[in-house]
């Protein structure tokens, strides 16, 4: 909270923030002295850094360095120091215009995802929406060959989903048209979670037909009608952007953003317990430690949702702990609200 700090703390901690996030470098008293509007003296302000050391909002990473905020330090500043630095009408336009009339679901979020990192300067991540809220509005059976079967699920606002089943039994074009009528008579106008739910109870009168099709949807119908969307989970864009930074000037930081790139799963479990938390469209800032993921503890991600219709996915980005705040914030709400706009 920040009624724990003194004023003339904030004031300090607020220029440390602000400082260290233009320059990347350590910030010393003398240099805070000449260049911020604090009207204070070298000394007062070594000491008052040294009271934020100890409890813990800033840091020196050597003895004779100057110092750089913490998670907390961070977190402090962002929740009552920082000032949003809002979006001009210019460039909200930019950003609605560049994602208007992108009819392809798919194609938006690859768009967004470029708009985004190009925006903030940054990594950024874009899931694909979860289909569990989405209404069905039409089911296809296809036969793709003597042994397979595939399921197109066409989802309001223009969502598709497709599975392939195996099949062991014979089955002719007319048959699979008379099932097809029928699943789609008891199914349309259900979200996939009601289907996957209730699906049993609505067929439960045709289950036995000779063809065996009814059976092999209620052997699959976790599959069928689960919350996989069964295209790309995740769009990730701007790897040169993060790269530039100067925290990874070093081999070791490079490769440890590669294989956290690499490896989406990681991303996907912490979107996912955003959205599992997150039940508004306000943004959520992650600082540094406050990720459980370790790999993800050197990064600072801002995460907001966007809405398809009925279905809801998660966009944002990943950057260093040292990042503009203040910028980026109002950038991740606006993106979101265009994808959201945009169906």
């Amino acid at each position: 909270m920040t009624e724990s700090l003194t004023e003339r703390q904030k004031e300090v901690l607020k220029n440390v923030v602000q400082t260290f996030i233009l320059t990347a470098a350590p910030v010393g008293s003398r240099g805070l002295s000449k260049k911020s509007d604090l009207s204070l003296s070298p000394a007062t302000i070594r000491n008052v850094m040294a009271d934020l050391e100890e409890e813990g909002y800033i840091s020196h990473p050597h003895v004779s360095a100057g110092r750089i905020p913490t998670d907390k330090g961070y977190r402090f500043y962002v929740d009552g120091l920082m000032g949003i630095e809002m979006l001009s009408q210019k460039d909200k336009d930019g950003i609605y215009q560049n994602l208007s009339g992108i009819i392809e679901t798919e194609d938006l979020l690859k768009e967004a995802s470029k708009l985004l990192s190009r925006i903030s300067k940054q990594l950024s991540v874009v899931s694909t929406p979860h289909l569990r809220t989405g209404v069905l509005t039409q089911l296809e059976i296809i036969q793709i060959s003597n042994s397979k079967l595939m399921a197109i699920m066409s989802i309001r606002s223009g969502l598709v989903k497709t599975i392939t089943m195996e099949i062991t039994f014979e089955i002719s074009r007319s048959k699979i048209e008379e099932i097809n009528r029928f699943l789609n008579e008891r199914l349309c106008g259900l979200t996939l979670n009601e289907i996957r739910e209730t699906f049993h109870d609505r067929v439960k009168d045709a289950e036995n037909e000779d063809t065996g099709l009814i059976r092999l949807f209620l052997c699959n119908t976790d599959k069928l009608f689960n919350d996989f969307y069964s295209r790309e989970r995740l769009h990730i864009s701007g790897t040169t952007n993060i790269l530039s930074q100067p925290e990874f000037e070093s081999p070791e930081h490079i490769k440890s953003i590669i294989e956290l790139i690499d490896n989406e799963d990681i991303i996907i479990h912490v979107l996912e317990k955003f959205e599992e938390k997150n039940k508004c469209d306000n943004v959520t800032i992650m600082i540094g430690s406050e990720n459980d993921i370790e790999r993800l503890q050197d990064y600072s991600l801002i995460i907001s949702s966007y809405r398809i219709g009925e279905t809801t996915g998660t966009i944002g980005i990943i950057g260093p702990t040292r990042m503009e705040y203040s910028k980026v914030i109002p950038i991740v709400s606006c993106v979101a609200e265009a994808v959201s706009s945009n169906n």
